[in-house]
């Protein structure tokens, strides 16, 4: 329990905090006060709980604290700067500034000391999810005396709002995730006033519905906060402590209204708080001396734990494994070449070899993790022999796409793991979110998406992805492959592994032929040459450009078309990501003549290479798959019509 002398110090430190928040907004004359202001007393708490080590920022067994409400990144930089992390004063000073170590909203791998980038709201309480559930499975794989720290999560009115902070607390609870600490800021405010013009419910009876060991506190309260953390580091549970709180804590006119939580106090407004509390009113980013030595004391204590862990580690005979971990080695990974389905003229689903592919990675990578949104068994995903989560490799998401995807974002964060995650792709559409957040970060995560296009058929237009592709492609840093055959799939991952960042996988439903080898230098430029014309390799009339199910029909209609004697190549463009980056010479090397696109997609994109792009105008249709893409154009007679017609 906290003497007296410890609650007047952290009180003083907490007020230290509040305006030295206020001060970064008013600087920046942009920003939110109201919620660092409403934290300040938790904040300087739960220094004294958190084990982190500002020199050694990447320490795997460090606690995680994510802010999942971004807007409280005026808090979140202060603290870093407080706590001993590379972040400076002059920082501070150039919050929201254009090149500035300090954002408006966090960003992972730009702040040391940031763990994820959040902002949409709800994203951080599923990173935290996926962040306990990382410390799990390394917990069992290295065991407890390596990996035993806490998650903790701040979040706001607003998170719990969403729709993904519900799906991520019920996978939290089925677990019992017990080393994941939620600290609810129960301010009852949002940017449009009072939670009571949206929101009723009863979040105590939600998360305990859920599995979730719940307490409520003062948050203003040092006792009851310490007091709190304490409780939640020996529970059972996943927990989720209710602070209520007052937004804009410490401003003597503000405290309490929505006003605060999306603009600058004033600078009147904070002269008079500053002096109501003792402080001097002229002094902007002040921090008293013994604050900021009481701050330093959450490093000293991590460091020396840090210490601590690095002798248990030259004990354990987990340490080799540790480090496989850290530093996976791609070039070990003995692929599937799929030549027995070749020469026996089979064909196999896209989704069918993937599966195939993640079997052989997981074998050779222990920290290859992943899972599907119920979806498993039509997924190709299961990493056979490799056991369920919190004890094997499989995930179980369920049907939570959307908190799938930021759970995945953690879970490549964590530093140990490469996940991936399945779903259908017309479901993509469901955890965009979280990709776009995994595209800003760069973070390794690996989608598998299948039932690609039309092709899924009976199913119907419900289920038949048309724009996503095109959406996902305009998506910076995310690189999304469509593999026509098995062959070129393990290109596509041979090549992924070797990117920065997201990469996404598109596979078909249906089977599709092998066809010719390819190399993985070729897949690396995003398109290659498939088939030369064979009556003028060199000046051909026609270039039949097309990805994933498409390539075969290029294939047969290039046929047909030197039949008709129009010279014509093939042209397979496994990633349009890639390929856009290629110089100009390399790209008119390959498009030659008239271009034509083939994609049982939107496909717009490709009208920046193509004259016509045979592709999707419309939502699909029930049927046959084979009858829907004979429907929609996706036939010889319609390619060669298109060539003629361009060729005059």
């Amino acid at each position: 329990m906290l003497d007296k002398n410890e609650i007047n110090e952290y009180a003083l430190m907490a007020n230290s905090l509040r305006f030295l928040c206020a001060d970064m907004v008013q600087n920046a004359n942009s920003g939110h006060p109201g919620a660092p202001m409403g934290l300040a007393e938790i904040a300087v708490v739960l220094g004294a709980h958190i084990k982190i080590n500002p020199k050694n920022p990447k320490w795997i067994n460090r606690d995680r604290l994510v802010f999942s409400g971004g807007h409280a990144s005026a808090l979140v930089y202060s603290l870093l700067h407080l706590w001993g992390f590379d972040v400076s004063l002059e920082d501070l000073k150039c919050f929201r500034q254009f090149g500035s170590k300090t954002p408006g909203h966090p960003e992972y791998k730009h702040t040391p000391g940031v763990e994820i980038t959040t902002g949409p709201l709800g994203q951080g309480i599923a990173n935290a999810v996926g962040f306990a559930m990382s410390g799990k499975l390394a917990s069992v794989m290295l065991g407890e005396d390596l990996i035993n720290h806490k998650v903790y999560c701040l979040c706001g009115d607003g998170d719990l709002e969403e729709g993904i902070s519900y799906e991520a607390a019920s996978l939290a609870g089925h677990h019992q995730l017990d080393n994941l600490i939620l600290i609810y800021d129960s301010n009852n405010i949002t940017i449009e006033g009072d939670c009571s013009v949206a929101m009723s419910e009863n979040i105590k009876m939600r998360f305990e519905a859920q599995n979730w060991e719940v307490l409520s506190i003062d948050g203003h309260n040092l006792l009851e906060i310490d007091e709190a953390l304490k409780k939640a580091k020996s529970a059972h549970k996943p927990v989720l402590i209710i602070a209520k709180t007052q937004i804009a804590k410490g401003s003597q006119n503000l405290c309490g209204s929505h006003k605060a939580h999306g603009a600058p106090l004033g600078a009147e407004e904070i002269c008079i708080s500053k002096e109501s509390l003792g402080f001097n009113p002229e002094a902007l980013f002040f921090v008293p001396q013994s604050s900021r030595i009481r701050f330093q004391n959450t490093a000293e204590l991590g460091e020396l734990a840090n210490v601590e862990w690095n002798k248990a580690l030259e004990n354990s005979d987990k340490k080799s494994l540790l480090e496989e971990m850290l530093n996976p080695n791609f070039s070990k990974i003995v692929y599937p070449n799929f030549e027995a389905q070749k020469e026996n003229g089979k064909g196999i689903a896209t989704r069918a070899s993937n599966g195939e592919i993640l079997n052989a990675i997981a074998r050779t990578l222990p920290g290859f993790v992943g899972g599907s949104a119920d979806l498993a068994p039509s997924n190709n995903t299961e990493l056979k022999g490799k056991g369920d989560f919190p004890n094997g490799s499989n995930f179980h998401f369920g049907i939570r796409e959307h908190s799938m995807g930021a759970i995945s974002n953690a879970i490549s964060n964590y530093g140990l793991f490469l996940p991936f995650c399945a779903t259908f792709f017309v479901f993509s559409d469901y955890l965009a979110p979280s990709v776009r957040v995994a595209s800003l970060m760069k973070s390794k995560v690996f989608y598998i998406w299948t039932h690609d296009s039309i092709g899924v058929g009976e199913d119907g237009a419900t289920h038949e992805p048309v724009e996503q592709l095109s959406h996902f492609r305009a998506m910076p840093n995310l690189n999304v492959f469509r593999p026509c055959d098995a062959l070129e799939n393990v290109a596509c991952w041979q090549v992924a592994f070797a990117c920065e960042g997201p990469c996404a996988f598109v596979l078909s439903r249906q089977n599709l032929p092998i066809l010719d080898n390819v190399n993985s230098e070729e897949v690396r430029k995003g398109a290659y040459l498939k088939l030369a014309s064979k009556t003028n390799p060199q000046n051909p009339q026609i270039t039949l450009l097309a990805s994933g199910s498409e390539v075969e029909l290029a294939l047969k209609s290039a046929e047909k078309l030197e039949e008709c004697g129009i010279a014509t190549q093939v042209v397979s463009a496994p990633c349009f990501d890639l390929f856009i980056q290629t110089d100009k010479t390399y790209q008119d090397s390959l498009l030659k003549g008239k271009v034509i696109a083939i994609e049982a997609s939107r496909g717009l994109e490709w009208f920046a290479f193509a004259d016509e792009v045979v592709g999707m105008s419309s939502f699909g249709a029930s049927g046959k798959g084979e009858i829907l893409f004979q429907h929609f154009g996706f036939s010889v007679e319609n390619v060669v019509a298109m060539a003629k017609k361009h060729l005059g």
